[in-house]
Protein backbone atom coordinates (compact mmCIF):
# COMPACT_ATOMS: atom_id res chain seq x y z
CA UNK A 1 0.00 0.00 0.00
CA UNK A 2 1.04 3.43 -0.32
CA UNK A 3 2.17 5.92 2.20
CA UNK A 4 -1.48 7.49 3.33
CA UNK A 5 -2.44 6.65 6.90
CA UNK A 6 -4.74 4.10 6.99
CA UNK A 7 -6.63 3.71 10.15
CA UNK A 8 -7.72 0.59 11.25
CA UNK A 9 -11.50 -0.03 13.77
CA UNK A 10 -12.90 -3.18 14.65
CA UNK A 11 -15.74 -4.22 16.37
CA UNK A 12 -16.57 -6.91 19.71
CA UNK A 13 -17.57 -9.78 18.41
CA UNK A 14 -21.35 -10.04 16.36
CA UNK A 15 -22.87 -12.85 14.80
CA UNK A 16 -22.80 -13.52 11.32
CA UNK A 17 -26.49 -14.48 9.17
CA UNK A 18 -25.25 -18.29 10.01
CA UNK A 19 -24.81 -17.69 14.10
CA UNK A 20 -20.99 -17.72 13.69
CA UNK A 21 -19.11 -15.15 15.86
CA UNK A 22 -16.79 -13.05 13.81
CA UNK A 23 -15.25 -9.67 14.18
CA UNK A 24 -15.91 -7.05 11.93
CA UNK A 25 -12.61 -5.29 10.73
CA UNK A 26 -13.00 -1.41 8.48
CA UNK A 27 -9.86 0.42 7.05
CA UNK A 28 -10.41 3.52 6.63
CA UNK A 29 -7.52 6.73 4.38
CA UNK A 30 -8.30 9.73 3.10
CA UNK A 31 -8.05 9.90 -0.79
CA UNK A 32 -6.96 12.58 -3.41
CA UNK A 33 -10.60 13.58 -4.17
CA UNK A 34 -11.03 14.78 -0.65
CA UNK A 35 -13.13 11.68 0.27
CA UNK A 36 -12.52 8.23 2.35
CA UNK A 37 -11.55 5.07 1.18
CA UNK A 38 -12.85 2.41 3.01
CA UNK A 39 -12.78 -1.64 3.07
CA UNK A 40 -14.55 -3.91 5.17
CA UNK A 41 -13.75 -7.58 6.45
CA UNK A 42 -13.89 -10.08 8.86
CA UNK A 43 -12.15 -12.59 10.78
CA UNK A 44 -11.60 -15.33 11.44
CA UNK A 45 -11.11 -16.02 8.00
CA UNK A 46 -9.85 -12.41 6.54
CA UNK A 47 -12.17 -11.61 4.03
CA UNK A 48 -12.56 -7.98 2.78
CA UNK A 49 -16.35 -8.13 2.06
CA UNK A 50 -17.01 -4.38 0.61
CA UNK A 51 -14.17 -2.23 -0.68
CA UNK A 52 -14.40 1.42 -2.32
CA UNK A 53 -11.05 2.97 -3.48
CA UNK A 54 -8.71 0.29 -2.70
CA UNK A 55 -6.81 -1.23 -5.47
CA UNK A 56 -7.39 -4.73 -5.91
CA UNK A 57 -3.25 -5.65 -4.69
CA UNK A 58 -4.29 -2.90 -1.65
CA UNK A 59 -7.56 -5.29 -0.65
CA UNK A 60 -5.44 -8.78 -1.09
CA UNK A 61 -2.79 -6.78 0.97
CA UNK A 62 -5.45 -5.89 3.74
CA UNK A 63 -6.62 -9.56 3.55
CA UNK A 64 -3.17 -10.82 4.36
CA UNK A 65 -3.22 -8.33 7.29
CA UNK A 66 -6.33 -9.97 9.01
CA UNK A 67 -5.16 -12.68 8.52
CA UNK A 68 -1.93 -12.83 9.65
CA UNK A 69 -3.28 -10.59 13.13
CA UNK A 70 -6.09 -12.68 13.05
CA UNK A 71 -5.61 -13.79 16.84
CA UNK A 72 -4.45 -10.70 17.99
CA UNK A 73 -7.65 -8.85 16.73
CA UNK A 74 -9.79 -11.80 18.10
CA UNK A 75 -8.09 -11.55 21.33
CA UNK A 76 -8.39 -7.02 21.46
CA UNK A 77 -12.68 -7.85 20.19
CA UNK A 78 -12.77 -10.18 23.28
CA UNK A 79 -12.04 -7.79 25.63
CA UNK A 80 -14.04 -5.52 24.33
CA UNK A 81 -16.87 -7.67 23.69
CA UNK A 82 -17.03 -8.19 27.68
CA UNK A 83 -18.77 -5.24 29.52
CA UNK A 84 -17.58 -6.32 32.97
CA UNK A 85 -14.09 -5.44 31.93
CA UNK A 86 -15.33 -2.07 31.16
CA UNK A 87 -15.36 -1.19 34.64
CA UNK A 88 -11.62 -2.71 35.50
Amino acid sequence: MNNEECKMTFSAFVHDKTGKRIVRVSFERANAKGGTDRAEGTVPGGTIEQNRGFSAEEAAQLSDYLKANESDILSRAKEISNPMRWMS
